[in-house]
């Protein structure tokens, strides 16, 4: 396994190293956009349109078990190292990952994940996202060379990962606290608006949660600039939440995206323990039985 990198990265330290025309085998940037069909937005189009230069484009829909019935669904070592490999990648490539969301990170955490998951350390987030880039005028191309592939070597870290038996078997056991992290969004009048506790009397799939989980909405991990809260934040929110950082942590939500801004705050604590459930509430409401799809929220926090 490779360094471990800083765990965000500022706007002006990337645009020091991009204007340095220093991406390349050695840093690697990734446009992660990945959009719920309710924000009507085409990330690869928009990727087409405007990105950091330099950056290229990783599909979290294309990156994943295709097999599945389920949303991108992780896929397995050889296929994330022949993807990751083919955006110019290598083992020791240090990866700066960012998306374009309005909250300033919404699908780039899964990709930060997903490296670290699959025994690359060497990733990082862009705090704040392409918002703060574009809002600090730093440039932006429509532009794009496909980078030379590299050599990739994926080990995953497979106890990162809790499965729908884990969950059912915990709900008696208790070993691990289950956290949800989803959130309803709507654009209204061109402003995000947000209900988080929505999601646990929900809309989509049916209304319900994992019982025994607490809520986390994962946009209360950003202040209102779309950067990541200070550590010490970041604990007091756990603390009012409810959640032990001393103890096991699981992560889901609505498919296993905004779960990993958990595993995010939680690896900016010091508990870089937490895992992911994976299949999330989709595969939940469709695997689980009746009485464990919860359907009113308790007032817990």
């Amino acid at each position: 396994m490779g360094l471990q990198a800083r765990t965000l990265v500022s706007a002006k330290w990337l645009a020091n190293m991009v204007n340095r025309n220093l991406v390349g085998p050695g840093l690697r940037i990734l446009d992660t956009s990945w959009y719920l069909p309710m924000m009507n937005r085409d990330a690869k189009k928009e990727f087409a349109e405007t990105h950091i230069p330099g950056a290229s484009f990783f599909d979290i829909d294309e990156c994943s078990d295709r097999t599945s019935k389920f949303d991108h669904t992780l896929p397995n070592e050889q296929f994330f190292a022949d993807y990751v490999g083919n955006l110019g990648i290598g083992n020791d490539s240090h990866v700066v990952v960012y998306d374009a969301s309005d909250v300033g990170a919404f699908s780039c955490t899964r990709v930060w994940w997903m490296f670290r998951l699959f025994g690359h350390p060497q990733v990082s987030v862009l705090n704040g996202g392409f918002r703060d880039w574009v809002k600090r005028g730093h440039p932006t191309t429509g532009t794009y060379s496909w980078p030379e592939a590299a050599r990739f070597t994926a080990t995953m870290e497979r106890s990162w990962v809790k499965s729908f038996d884990d969950i059912t078997e915990n709900i008696n056991r208790q070993q691990f606290q289950v956290v949800d992290h989803s959130i309803v969004m709507f654009l209204i009048n061109q402003t995000l608006f947000k209900a988080p506790k929505d999601w646990f009397k929900v809309q989509s799939v049916k209304s319900g949660h994992i019982p025994g989980s607490k809520c986390m909405p994962f946009c209360e991990f950003l202040d209102e600039d779309g950067m990541m809260l200070s550590p010490e934040k970041l604990k007091e929110f756990f603390e009012q939440s409810q959640i032990d950082l001393n103890k096991p942590l699981c992560g889901s939500c609505g498919s296993g995206v905004t779960a990993c801004h958990m595993v995010l705050a939680a690896h900016l604590c010091g508990a870089p323990w937490a895992t992911v459930y994976d299949g999330s509430w989709y595969e939940w409401f469709t695997k689980a039985p009746p009485e464990h799809v919860a359907t009113e929220v308790k007032p817990e926090i």
